[in-house]
């Protein structure tokens, strides 16, 4: 049995939820299907190119079980004993019409390590939506990349027809799990920001087992950010999710033992998208960005549904992280970007000090896949930038050139000043510790970390890192 081969990272179950969608395969969802079928075929632009479905973007088919002993060039260190795991964008389906990078099935592909031997496997976070499609036998969701123009309007309403019919059961969110991990509370979640963690099991072999959905005693009743933040010292995490309606930015504390406080509403003037956020020893730090949820230009404009606006300043809030309402936040203004990732953030003096991975002019293009030469060439550059909290000022400086995105710090020094260490890549050896042969492709995806078979007595030790996995070989 799966249950028995567990040994470690898998942590307490209590208040996970499993997920047992309902959903209904009658004349109803036939009917929604056909009415889908034409809309398709009559306004869907067919000659854009699908670059995100294809190349080493293209998703793997079929799932792997633990395949042991694989073929180890040089050495893995005896005391390098957990497991590698990644998460991305890997669609099971094919799509209906449109799709973006961000719609794949969260798929996690594992190395374990153990003994100097290594063993892969890849699986994917069994959501309420992936086992929907599974029943119905094809895709059946919205997609982001369905949602530019008339024909975006017309696809979020065939949504709505479902959920509305009970042909989708939408009581479990209809998040991928694809974008991030982080381990918190004895659990290893699988995150997308608009749904609740998806809670994992890491067996002794391994494998990788879904046990369902955290909603922390059904007191988280929002999104989750893909991106929360765990203090090391104190064992908290951090953490806010953002929605289409008032309050649009909502901050969460959760307790070493895993109790989420109450929520605490973020007043900003519309709807956003914010992937990210920061904190520090006291304080954490929202990004109040102009790339705004705009339904009526999507229509209008032929335009994806978040809209950059050019002429809007950067707005910065620092809030005390134990807050109870947003009213002690200051806002501080900076020139307009964009931010997917920030680094990490810190304190000194009167000053917070975010370093952070700023876009100055944000092309739509750059993401949506339609635009090859774009999708590998991201304008983000190093930033620092300082808060003053005695006299409300901010400043800005850039650290380097571009493309730099997905920074990672030591986990250890998670909102607090860490070093930077400037090594010269010329005298660096090319020859890596250990190379292990993957038996299949795994394709482009988005965070990682290494979790220690000790996480599980002291998830500080959880040790973090972020790649794309650009080839078949872990280096």
């Amino acid at each position: 049995m799966a249950e028995e081969k567990q040994k470690w990272g898998s942590g307490g179950e209590g208040s996970v939820v499993v997920v047992e969608p309902k959903p209904r395969n009658g004349l109803s969802s036939k009917v929604v299907d056909f009415v889908e079928k034409l809309i398709v075929k009559f306004m869907l632009d067919t000659s854009q190119p699908q670059h995100y479905l294809a190349g080493n973007f293209a998703p793997v088919t079929e799932e792997t079980p633990p395949a042991t002993d694989l073929l180890v060039k040089g050495f893995l260190p005896d005391c390098l004993n957990g497991e590698f795991v990644r998460v991305g964008p890997n669609p099971k389906f094919s799509p209906v019409a449109g799709y973006h990078w961000f719609d794949g099935d969260g798929m996690i592909h594992g190395l374990r390590i153990k003994d100097g031997k290594a063993t892969y496997v890849s699986r994917f976070v069994r959501t309420s939506r992936l086992k929907q499609e599974e029943y119905f036998g094809g895709a059946k969701f919205m997609k982001i990349g369905d949602l530019k123009g008339l024909f975006g309007l017309l696809m979020v309403h065939m949504q709505m027809l479902r959920a509305k019919l009970k042909v989708l059961d939408v009581s479990y969110g209809t998040g991928t799990a694809n974008t991030a991990l982080i381990y918190h509370h004895g659990k290893l979640l699988a995150l997308s920001e608009a749904d609740k963690p998806y809670v994992l099991k890491v067996l002794e072999d391994g494998d990788l087992q879904t046990l369902g959905l955290l909603d922390y005693d059904k007191r988280l009743t929002h999104s989750f950010t893909a991106h929360p933040k765990v203090d090391p010292f104190t064992g908290e995490m951090f953490t806010f999710g953002y929605s289409h309606t008032p309050p649009y930015i909502t901050y969460r504390v959760i307790s070493k033992d895993g109790f989420m406080h109450d929520p605490v509403p973020i007043t900003i003037s519309e709807p956003i998208m914010m992937h990210d956020f920061a904190i520090t020893e006291n304080y954490a730090i929202f990004m109040d960005l102009p790339l705004y949820f705009r339904p009526k230009e999507m229509v209008k404009e032929k335009k994806l549904i978040f809209t950059f606006d050019a002429t809007k300043k950067a707005r910065f809030g620092v809030l005390p992280r134990y807050a109870k309402d947003d009213l002690l936040i200051r806002w501080f203004e900076l020139p307009n970007c964009f931010i997917f990732h920030n680094a990490n953030a810190w304190e000194e003096e009167d000053e917070v000090v975010l370093i952070t991975c700023r876009i100055e002019n944000l092309d739509l293009d750059m993401v949506s896949g339609t635009v090859k030469e774009k999708i590998e060439n991201f304008g983000n550059e190093l930033y620092e930038m300082r808060f003053n909290m005695k006299t409300g000022l901010a400043s800005q400086k850039k650290l380097s050139a571009s493309a730099v995105d997905f920074p990672r710090v030591n986990e250890s020094y998670t909102g607090r000043k860490s070093a930077v260490h400037v090594l010269d890549a010329k005298t660096m050896s090319t020859d890596p510790v250990a190379i292990v042969e993957l038996p299949h492709r795994v394709p482009y995806g988005f965070h990682a970390f290494f979790v220690s078979e000790v996480a599980a007595e002291d998830p500080v030790k959880v040790v973090q890192t972020s790649t794309l996995m650009h080839n078949s070989k872990l280096n």
